[in-house]
């Protein structure tokens, strides 16, 4: 299994950027598909974003569709996760994830997991 490890999370005023990074190591990260989870205080874990292994295909949800951009570098086995136009409902902590084979938006297909990263939106 892949070990997961993000950065980049932190406070921003509405309408500001970030990027969030996950790097990866121990395992063929190239054969993983990998996804962006995303869980505020007292809600469930939602989807996010996730892209395939070789990067050609993406998914969003449709709360995100539009103002963030997963993209990944297999050279460095890393994983990004652009957020642009920042709302406060998008504060939460922010999770990578990483799946053998094709890509599925259900957390629960997830095998590894990083630490988690907060992201916090303010009016």
């Amino acid at each position: 299994q892949v070990q997961l490890a993000e950065s980049g999370g932190g406070s921003v005023q509405a309408g500001g950027s970030l990027t969030l990074s996950c790097a990866a190591s121990g395992g063929a990260f190239s054969s993983h598909a990998m996804g962006w989870f995303r869980q505020a205080p007292g809600k469930e874990r939602e989807f996010v974003a996730a892209v395939s292994w070789g990067g050609s295909t993406t998914y969003y949800a449709d709360s995100v569709k539009g103002r963030f951009t997963i993209s990944r570098d297999n050279t460095k086995n890393i994983v990004y996760l652009q957020m642009n136009s920042l709302k406060p409902e998008d504060t939460a902590v922010y999770s990578c994830a990483a799946k053998r084979g094709p890509v599925q938006l259900n957390s629960g297909a997830f095998g590894s997991w990083g630490q988690g990263t907060q992201v916090t939106v303010s009016s």
